[in-house]
């Protein structure tokens, strides 16, 4: 069910009024993602049908019982004194169905103006109260997340303390829950009274959970060896389902043929403990269909949305940042379905400033192989206190060396001559810039040491290999 497009203020704006106005890109993005929230309006309007569709049932057919009544009396020979006593039995029990009548409207109220409320809620976004009401969105969805997942004190103390039980659907899941509870304690009638109270819906929707509850209900009368009681039970329970599931009835049928749990694997599989977990999984999905709520919580589908965009290959590797929530195990697990993201165009992050390497701030690669930002090198050039990590692991095994520049005329330097060839000046340097260009000249982009402390300097020196000697 699709949501209409929420009201961007009034359709006239003028200077005045613009800076009050909701961006429109943003109330645009609101409304596609508010779609997938369907479930929003569609849970309490369907309990609300619900609920007015077993009221009307009830007086319908206490209705109809008293009018019965009334003609029996009428077409029997009874006493005045009779007529009058059960003519007041009539009128009791009027006055008692009155009474209900009364409660089950303040109940059908309460939920229409639980559904009024979540209306008024889809309507209230703009540009002044954007930020609380996503605030407000977002404690919905966590509930939503706590209640699926069967933490209810939790979900109920967050909705009570933000003010908005009339925005989230406990009570429909704590309906869930007695069902989910009495199958998790191997207990099946109330899971078929819900089915007995749902039959109509349900047979829409073409649910075979009932079925299913039949054949855990028979399994269990083979398993305490009462097989007459299993045949019984068959005949009166699963026949009626036996032109649609034919082929699983006569596996489970054939159970009753065994001594005990069989130890055929086809018909040992119906008697494992893990059918109880099927069962429980079954009726979350048959309930999620009757109330039209999404089959995966609201917090899991917005999570993936955004792990989307985010998702690469190195993001499973042993290597992955921290920074990136794919590195947490719990998060890889929801990716695992989702494609890789799409990207046009290589993006490089520096390492140091966690920020974009872009025209603005361009990468530069060093003779070691690493690349950091325009910007990374720079402040630390100006805080004159940081040692590269290869630096510092071989700062032990320095070299000394003297090199000479070329044709230019440099001075003589007092250099480190690192172990995988690199240079490094001896002396604190401001960043300089040096020609290039020399005939046989080598380009190299070395670091300066000072202080006992090793800086990165981008400069480059051209040096002549026939003027350059190194002492070991």
């Amino acid at each position: 069910m699709e949501m209409d497009s929420l009201p961007n203020g009034n359709s006239t704006t003028t200077s005045t009024t613009a800076p009050s106005t909701a961006p429109p890109s943003k109330l645009t993005q609101l409304t596609e993602s508010l779609k997938l929230e369907h479930q929003f309006l569609r849970v309490p309007f369907e309990h609300y049908k619900k609920t007015i569709r077993a009221n009307l049932r009830a007086v319908e057919k206490e209705v109809s019982s008293v009018i019965s009544a009334v003609n029996d009396y009428a077409d029997s020979d009874i006493s005045n004194d009779d007529a009058v006593q059960r003519l007041t039995s009539l009128v009791s029990r009027l006055q008692g169905l009155k009474r209900k009548m009364e409660e089950e409207r303040r109940t059908e109220n309460l939920q229409a103006e639980r559904c009024c409320a979540r209306i008024d809620h889809l309507e209230s976004p703009d540009a002044e109260n954007l930020t609380g009401w996503a605030n407000m969105r977002l404690k919905r969805i966590l509930v939503d997340y706590m209640l699926r997942m069967s933490y209810y004190d939790t979900g109920l103390k967050l909705a009570e303390s933000s003010n908005m039980l009339d925005l989230v659907d406990i009570d429909i899941y704590l309906e869930a829950k007695k069902v989910i509870d009495a199958l998790q304690n191997m207990e099946i009638a109330p899971a078929l009274a819900w089915c007995a109270e749902n039959k109509s819906r349900l047979k829409k929707l073409k649910s075979k959970f009932e079925f299913q509850l039949r054949l855990q209900e028979y399994i269990e009368l083979v398993r305490a060896e009462n097989h007459m009681g299993a045949i019984a039970y068959a005949r009166k329970y699963l026949a009626p389902w036996a032109a649609m599931h034919t082929k699983e009835m006569q596996q489970v049928f054939a159970t009753v043929a065994f001594k005990g749990i069989p130890e055929c694997s086809v018909y040992k599989a119906f008697f494992e403990p893990k059918q109880w977990d099927y069962l429980v999984e079954q009726f979350k999905q048959e309930f999620c269909r009757l109330y039209g709520m999404n089959p995966e919580p609201l917090l899991n589908i917005f999570l993936q949305a955004g792990l989307s965009s985010l998702k690469t290959p190195y993001c499973y590797e042993d290597d992955c940042t921290r920074e990136d929530p794919l590195s947490q195990e719990s998060f890889r697990k929801l990716a695992i379905p989702l494609p890789y993201s799409k990207q046009h165009h290589s993006k490089i992050v520096c390492y140091i400033t966690k920020e974009l390497m872009d025209t603005e701030n361009p990468p530069q690669v060093l003779p070691n192989g690493y690349v950091y930002s325009t910007k990374a090198l720079e402040e630390m050039a100006k805080r004159n206190d940081v040692m590269h990590e290869k630096l510092q692991r071989a700062n032990s095994s320095l070299q000394r060396a003297t090199v000479e520049a070329g044709a230019g005329g440099f001075p003589w330097r007092l250099v480190w001559w690192m172990p995988w060839g690199h240079v490094y000046e001896d002396r604190a340097l401001e960043i300089i810039k040096i020609p290039l260009g020399y005939e046989g000249g080598r380009t190299y982009m070395i670091f300066s040491k000072s202080m006992g402390t090793s800086i990165f300097l981008s400069f480059l020196l051209a040096v002549s290999d026939e003027f350059t000697r190194a002492s070991m």
